[in-house]
């Protein structure tokens, strides 16, 4: 059985990823500070031989014993009311933290992939937004402390790549949605849903005209599985290229919870991207990829989660 380190465990995409790997045979080793993340998505892997859990931050020094085939590093903070809370945190996780695990990966002889992100393109002048693009991004902004650090655990991976010969992996990941989210993650979706659910007016950013592509979260996992197993070392877009405004996506969440919920508008924040949508060519020519679950279906899905998260 082989064996897998995966660090952001406890958190949306790391248990998600957990799931995935323990369905195809896996050893699961997951890691996570729980600073961002919650026990209660891994808590149905407890009881499986083949899962064990680390309660640890992974920007101090990382030790597991025995072998590991496999490192998958989702440890980050993802949404901005989060890094822009715990914003040296969130710059330690994507420097110490994927130094650490670059040098775990080395000494198990492990090939690892990395989670970064759209944000790396910062507010971008490009679209859709390819791999070779280099970005748009204010380094000393609010918003610099995730770009930022996600920019530097691009360049450290391919630093050990090219001058270690460690096989590396990057997927960069557009905006995902789906059950575990949290409620009180701040991003569009969970805070339209919360507030439709719970009779309040969505509220939207600026205008509303600025775009997002949201992909579902299995159809994500999958692109990544398959881009950790490939022999593709440069960074690869993976994400839902169905381009959608803010207001249109506020009005589809009025429209599937059935209420009569109003839109407000509230100043749009500093440096936040106006457009966002992946190229995927790279992920279809290379890795077959290309997501499956369209928006209505995947909301309806998410919608029954957070029915019944608010239930309880």
């Amino acid at each position: 059985m082989k064996r897998v380190l995966i660090t952001g465990a406890a958190g949306f995409l790391g248990s998600h990823l957990c799931d995935k790997f323990i369905d195809n045979g896996y050893h699961v080793i997951g890691m996570d500070n729980l600073i961002t993340g919650n026990l209660d998505n891994i808590e149905h892997l407890f009881k499986l031989k083949q899962f064990e859990f680390y309660h640890h931050d992974v920007s101090k020094f990382v030790h597991v014993p025995g072998e590991l085939d496999y490192i998958v590093h989702f440890a980050s903070p993802a949404s901005p009311i989060d890094y822009l809370k715990i914003p040296i945190q969130t710059l330690k996780v994507g420097s110490l933290g994927t130094h650490n695990l670059l040098g775990l990966a080395r000494a198990k002889s492990a090939r690892i992939i990395v989670a970064s992100t759209s944000e790396v393109y910062g507010d971008p002048d490009v679209h859709p937004q390819k791999e070779e693009y280099w970005g748009n991004v204010n380094s000393v902004g609010p918003r610099g402390v995730y770009d930022e650090a996600k920019r530097f655990q691009e360049a450290i991976t391919m630093a050990y790549h090219t001058y270690h010969g460690l096989e590396t992996r990057m997927v960069r990941i557009f905006n995902t949605y789906g059950p575990r989210m949290r409620l009180d993650d701040g991003r569009a979706l969970p805070a339209f849903m919360s507030q439709a659910l719970m009779g309040e007016d969505l509220t939207v950013f600026g205008d509303g005209s600025q775009t997002r592509s949201f992909c579902y979260v299995d159809d994500l996992v999958e692109g990544i599985y398959r881009l950790l197993l490939s022999d593709y070392a440069l960074p690869v877009n993976i994400g839902n290229p169905s381009e959608i405004t803010i207001k249109e996506f506020a009005e589809e969440i009025i429209k599937l919870t059935g209420t009569d919920n109003k839109v407000v508008y509230k100043d749009l924040p500093k440096d936040d991207p106006k457009q966002r949508c992946p190229d995927i060519t790279k992920a279809k020519e290379i890795l077959g990829w290309e997501p499956k679950v369209d928006r209505s279906e995947g909301l309806k899905r998410t919608y029954e989660y957070f029915k019944n998260k608010l239930g309880k």
